[in-house]
This record gives structure tokens, sequence and C-alpha cells, in this order.
């Protein structure tokens, strides 16, 4: 499952995201906002998502805001949350491969829709590599978590 939330900064690109998962038919729960609303908060989305996520194995998050900072600030406030503020394709590529990014913060005012919609498609195709030390650093990150 696919999770969205964006605040009204990334409202629109929200909805873009939203056709092209629809046009892929993938399964996807909005989490809001679910209107345009210049006086919402992006910390009640992030949280939104990130909890969808942290109970969801299989699932992934897609934040936006206007830096994409804010949202994913928030979201690694989650236990068991692993969010990336995501730039480029490569580095999407990076983040799901090496990291197990769970959820993907979206900067929407230093992205292009294109850009920002090739990043959603990396990050759908591109899986947890499984390799050793990549596993043993996230279990330090886990062991962190616990403290």
């Amino acid at each position: 499952m696919i999770y969205l939330g964006a605040d009204h900064r990334g409202f629109e690109l929200k909805e873009k995201i939203k056709e092209y998962l629809v046009s892929k038919q993938i399964v996807f729960d909005d989490l809001g906002n679910i209107a345009y609303d210049e006086k919402d908060d992006y910390p009640d989305y992030a949280y939104a998502v990130a909890k969808k996520v942290a109970g969801d194995n299989e699932g992934l998050g897609i934040l936006i805001c206007g830096s994409g900072v804010g949202v994913d600030v928030v979201a690694n406030k989650i236990k068991g949350i692993r969010s990336g503020l995501i730039f480029s394709e490569k580095q999407a590529k990076a983040a799901r491969a090496d990291d197990d990014v769970n959820v993907v913060s979206l900067p929407v005012d230093f992205l292009s829709e294109g850009e920002a919609l090739k990043i959603v498609e990396v990050c759908l195709e591109t899986g947890f590599s499984n390799e050793e030390r990549f596993v043993r650093r996230l279990e330090k990150i886990k062991e962190i978590e616990n403290e």
C-alpha cells in the first residue's frame, strides 16, 4: 500500500502523484490533506502517513511539503520509519536499495513535476538489496531507536 500526505504547498503535486498511481493501477491511501487549505499544517499529514507505514511492513509513504524537510523530520520521529528527503532519481534508488527507506519526502519547491514523478517511479520499482552490510547497518539503527 502507498500512503500519501501533503500540506497545502505539496497538495497539487500529491494530486498528480495520485493520477500517476491510478494510471499504473497502484493502490494508495490519501491521508490528506483532501482539499487545498492554505492554513493546514504538515505535521498532521506526515504523522498520519508515518503511523500507517510503521504498521505496514510492505507499505511505502510519500510525503510532500515545500522544502521536504518538515515532513521528513516528523516522519523520522516515528519508530520504525526510515524517511529520506529525496532530490533525484539516483538518490531515490540508493535510498531504497541501500537504506530501505519506507517513507519518501519530496521537496515540491525544488523539483519539477516530472522529476518528482520519476522519483516516485524509481521508488516503486526499487526494493531493498538485502546486502549484508546494509542489513547490518539497519540493525544498528534499530538498536539506536530502541535506546
